[in-house]
């Protein structure tokens, strides 16, 4: 099959990008290299630096595409705090110029990398994707919007539409930015080196840690899947573990002494949060095979950042 990825260079991106060459696909990707990193990237890939809001670009890059992987986004919660109106010219408007795209040039397939984050706090867990969003942040807001977007311009020009709910990914070449870092890549690093492990808020509440590896499965099956159009299905775990409990494990897997500090002057998110996957099951076939441990130990051997010096 033929692919375009959007966000090609971040995280997900080149993962999933990386995989589907393994296996014989064509793959295009596209990203203003904002956060992305080309050199994740396989020689097989098509890569092309640009901006998902530029839909000349779009157009050539759509051609002969099968599906395209929506995952060209701003992801940090605290920052889109700051700059709603950039979260909101990428995340939102960004999605209307690809589904904008991707109708000129007869597309038929689009799969959107969305978030958990949309949920906010719940009172039922885990969370299953007929309960009512309360978004808590500009990046939540956004994520929904682009949702809502995508499946309505899709139901009106006949583009096939997914959006996945991907929980607390995580895995080598995760995204370690020097403020707000994710949790898993910052307690690897800590704690390699030996430095303290800081817990935002008391370190009780939870998260749903999935590791990179099963969420490319759950994408990569989304793409040709049947009777999925139009849904919004849960990529997570379905295990629900403290923050508390994975910087324990973060210390177990480094063989670090490194200290814990809880700091409850500074806000933890949400109390909870646990993907219920049973419609990824029924779905996509997604089952999960990465246990937490497991996935933190293989992050460590192939993430040469967190070799100790």
């Amino acid at each position: 099959m033929n692919f375009l990825i959007t966000g090609a260079a971040g995280f997900l991106g080149s993962a999933l990008a990386n995989q589907l060459a393994r296996e014989g696909h064509q793959v295009r990707g596209v990203d203003d290299l904002s956060a992305g990193d080309p050199q994740a990237l396989s020689p097989d890939v098509h890569f092309t630096r640009g901006d998902v809001n530029d839909r000349p670009k779009l157009w050539t890059l759509l051609q002969e595409v099968d599906c395209v992987y929506h995952l060209a986004a701003r992801v940090s919660v605290p920052e889109s705090i700051l700059y709603p109106r950039e979260y909101n010219a990428v995340n939102v408007s960004g999605t209307v110029s690809l589904m904008e795209a991707m109708r000129d040039v007869g597309i038929r397939r689009v799969v959107l990398g969305s978030s958990g984050a949309i949920y906010g706090d719940q009172d039922v867990q885990p969370m299953s994707e007929g309960q009512t969003p309360r978004p808590r942040s500009p990046y939540a807001v956004s994520k929904l919007a682009a949702e809502y977007y995508m499946r309505s311009i899709g139901s009106l020009w006949g583009i096939e539409t997914v959006s996945l709910r991907i929980f607390n990914a995580y895995g080598p070449g995760q995204h370690l930015p020097p403020s707000q870092p994710p949790v898993v890549p910052y307690f690897l690093r800590q704690a390699t080196r030996n430095g303290t492990l800081v817990l935002h808020g008391d370190g009780s509440q939870t998260r749903d840690y999935v590791y990179v590896d099963d969420v490319i499965s759950g994408m990569m099956a989304a793409a040709t899947a049947p009777g999925i159009n139009g849904l919004v299905i849960n990529i997570g775990s379905g295990i629900e573990t403290s923050v508390r409990e994975m910087a324990r494990l973060a210390l177990k897997v480094t063989g670090s002494e490194s200290n814990m500090v809880a700091n409850t002057k500074t806000s933890g998110g949400v109390a909870r949060m646990c993907a219920n996957i049973a419609l990824a099951e029924k779905k996509l076939n997604y089952k999960p095979s990465f246990a937490l441990e497991d996935g933190l130990r293989l992050t460590l051997q192939r993430d040469m950042r967190f070799k100790s010096s």
